[in-house]
């Protein structure tokens, strides 16, 4: 099966194995939120993920 490759850009595999992405839609008209606002959306959230999903669309990143 072939490695869905939208879903591996947009997420990271740690030395651990735990899976870390960014929320979609973060990145776009952020002048009118306050600061702190600002920096949580810079960080990567942990996604917990079913371990058919992960087969299905990661079988390449995570061994």
């Amino acid at each position: 099966m072939k490695t869905n490759k939208s879903y591996t850009k947009r997420i990271r595999v740690t030395k651990n194995g735990t899976l870390v992405a960014r929320k979609p839609g973060q990145d776009h008209f952020n002048a009118k939120e306050r600061g702190r606002t600002k920096g949580l959306k810079g960080r990567a959230n942990i996604l917990t993920l079913p371990k058919r999903i992960v087969r299905q669309f990661l079988s390449k990143t995570s061994k």
